[in-house]
């Protein structure tokens, strides 16, 4: 039974003249009916093929398999499903127009990350982390995961509540900003700027050259200019390639995530389940955040939902190559733990489906 059913049923039994159900009545029934739709589409979400390869490589890595990809090949992999994501949603963004939805989308995704990892330092530096793996963890959850939001794409595809194509591009503009607000926080925190007096610093023009041509930037807008310049007749071309192709990339790249996170949460058994926790508390606060504001502006349920995810992912392909130059003091066992070891398997079972259900419950009140 769905929201609009209990309310439909309520109604229809005040015109018979029974008794309507009490305030705490009705509520408990609302709660009761969007607890079983959790658990549903949770349910629902699990058993798709790619959370059910991530599940492999995480069972294989805590059995202590050998079970991995090259790391080429893990690479490859990772700029197939990009240039897919940034193709495809090109072609759709030349289908449908770049109107004011993806202008709202891209003004609430900048904003989004440029400001959230604000509040992760600060809950970061209250776990008792050094100013700088707080700063460098905090871009994680500024920055964007590509292959959450692939994994998203495909669950809201299936249940009928797919983005706009120009979510692809909002992606790539939500992909840099989180990390400049993370290194600025670095900065100021430790007043000598983000390094210190290391003689090793790095320069700004090569900190700005591998934060905004990193491979994932590259790809994923060049993709999607390509896709945008040659429409419905190269989507056609290349349909193969951005369907059945990209979900059998997908599959294999989660069941080698599966397996690095299920190693770096074998390494994690010395830190404190508190730090642990904020691998689920920072993308639950992200997702939250973007929902609230993209209900503000009046985003279509599919939009709401990716920008929530997007919100609520942590990058591990982007973020640890930016941070690895611009904050080398920094753990990186931290910010990899909490941000693959975590935050990504939350996402990918949980995290998704409730997103998606909020997001719909949001945008059609």
């Amino acid at each position: 039974m769905t929201i609009s059913e209990i309310n439909k049923g309520n109604h229809t039994s005040s015109l018979r003249g029974a008794p309507a159900p009490c305030g705490a009545e009705f509520l408990g029934g609302v709660f009761v009916d969007l607890l079983s739709q959790t658990v549903s589409a949770a349910a629902g979400n699990l058993l798709q093929p790619a959370v059910l390869f991530f599940a492999l490589g995480l069972i294989a890595a805590l059995a202590r398999s050998d079970l991995a990809l090259p790391k080429e090949a893990a690479k490859t992999l990772s700029l197939v499903l990009m240039l897919c994501i940034g193709f495809k949603g090109g072609v759709e963004a030349r289908a449908h127009g770049l109107d004011a939805g993806f202008l709202k989308a891209a003004g609430l995704g900048l904003v989004l990350s440029f400001l959230l990892p604000l509040p992760a330092y600060a809950l970061l530096k209250r776990m008792g982390l050094n100013t700088i793996t707080a700063a460098a963890t905090a871009a994680h959850y500024g920055s964007v995961s590509v292959v959450t939001f692939a994994a998203a794409q495909s669950y809201l595809s299936a249940i009928g509540q797919a983005p706009g194509g120009y979510m692809s591009a909002v992606l790539a503009l939500m992909e840099t900003p989180g990390l400049l607000t993370a290194i600025a926080i670095a900065a100021i925190a430790t007043r000598d700027g983000a390094h210190g007096k290391d003689p090793d610093r790095v320069s700004a023009g090569k900190l700005a050259h591998e934060v905004l041509l990193n491979a994932a930037s590259v790809v994923l807008i060049g993709g999607f200019f390509i896709g945008l310049i040659t429409g419905h007749q190269g989507g056609a071309r290349l349909a193969t390639f951005t369907g059945p192709v990209f979900q059998g990339v997908l599959c294999v790249f989660l069941l080698d995530l599966g397996v690095r996170a299920g190693r770096q949460l074998a390494a994690a058994r010395g830190f404190k389940i508190s730090l642990l926790a904020m691998g689920i508390v920072l993308p639950i606060l992200g997702g939250a955040v973007a929902l609230v504001l993209g209900k503000l502006a009046g985003l279509p349920a599919g939009d709401l939902a990716a920008l929530a995810v997007l919100a609520a992912s942590a990058s591990y392909i982007a973020a640890p190559a930016a941070m690895s130059m611009a904050l080398p003091k920094a753990d990186a066992g931290v910010y990899l733990t909490l941000s693959l070891g975590v935050t990504f398997p939350f996402n990918l079972t949980l995290g998704i489906p409730l997103l998606a259900m909020a997001a719909a419950l949001l945008a059609g009140g």
